[in-house]
């Protein structure tokens, strides 16, 4: 593995660091937006756009399991109207439909509650949804919770029984599980807020800044910003490692992903930068050390692993 050392800061070379996985029926470009990995399912979860199917990665052999049914599109590109582009799932086929009320963006399972919430940026609301214990289940509405100058991004926190969402400026949202009323505001210091990811364990939220930047919050106490660190521009979605505790920023416009070690005070420390794609704005991480990040433009995945300690 070649190394250039940029200003600095480690810069591993694109050719050499990044694995390419192209994913089926991705010729013409697929419009990527919400990875997931799932622990218990073992597999990284792609909404593969236009193609109509959720494809889901073994990490190990990178075999890739399909499950087919969703709404497709012969057109390629980003975008969220280019077919299934957010999920999270349990089983390996479609057990139940429902007309949600507004166009989806983020979706996410909360399986104390049993139930599903799935952001609507173009009515600035949350939907949630229960899925009962019928044979077969259905998903029946649950309550919208409001969401002014949002929801941009969608995250998790069982322990604390909160879920965090951006507005689309310098925002971060707590909001409680069981009376879906919004319990915190929390300034990021971002001008505009998009991607999220939680450590549940130490209490911190990461935010990433679309201009080029990740924060740290201490949603465990009062939502003080901990850390921040630049990244290349065009942030969205990024990811953690817990087992590693790096976060992941790409930076779509910039073309490249920022990798950033997390102190356990919240500081953030750049660890190094790999070249990615352009408009690659999305990436997951599994439990093996590895993070993907989206490639739009070709229909794949790329697979970084990660070898920083």
């Amino acid at each position: 593995m070649s190394l250039l050392i940029v200003c600095g800061a480690l810069l591993l070379a694109a050719g050499e660091s990044m694995t390419p996985l192209p994913l089926p029926g991705g010729e013409n470009g697929i419009g990527f937006d919400d990875l997931r990995f799932s622990p218990a399912l073992g597999r990284l979860l792609v909404p593969a756009g236009r193609s109509g199917r959720l494809d889901l990665v073994d990490p190990k052999t990178r075999a890739i399991v399909q499950v087919k049914g969703f709404s497709s599109s012969r057109d390629g590109g980003r975008g969220h109207s280019q077919g299934t582009t957010s999920a999270d799932a349990s089983s390996l086929r479609i057990v139940a439909r429902v007309k949600l009320s507004g166009s989806p963006d983020y979706v996410r399972w909360i399986a104390p509650m049993r139930e599903v919430w799935v952001s609507e940026p173009g009515s600035k609301t949350i939907e949630t949804l229960r899925l009962t214990e019928k044979s077969p289940p259905k998903l029946e509405p649950a309550g919208n919770i409001e969401v002014a100058d949002g929801p941009e991004s969608l995250e998790i926190d069982v322990p604390r029984h909160r879920a965090y969402t951006n507005t689309w400026h310098d925002t971060t949202l707590g909001i409680d599980l069981g009376s879906r009323a919004i319990a915190a505001r929390w300034a990021n210091g971002c001008k505009g807020a998009r991607g999220l990811a939680v450590d549940p364990a130490r209490g911190f939220a990461f935010v990433g800044c679309t201009e080029g930047k990740a924060v740290v919050l201490d949603v465990a106490h009062e939502g003080k910003m901990l850390g921040s660190a630049k990244a290349g521009e065009g942030v969205d979605i990024i990811a953690f490692s817990a087992s590693l505790s790096h976060l992941y920023v790409p930076g779509g416009k910039a073309g490249n992903m920022t990798v950033l070690g997390v102190g356990n005070r919240g500081e953030l420390t750049t660890l190094g930068t790999v070249a990615t794609a352009n408009d690659a704005h999305c990436v997951a991480a599994d439990a093996n050390g590895n993070a993907y990040v989206c490639d739009p433009g070709k229909g794949r995945l790329l697979i970084f692993q990660d070898r920083y300690r």
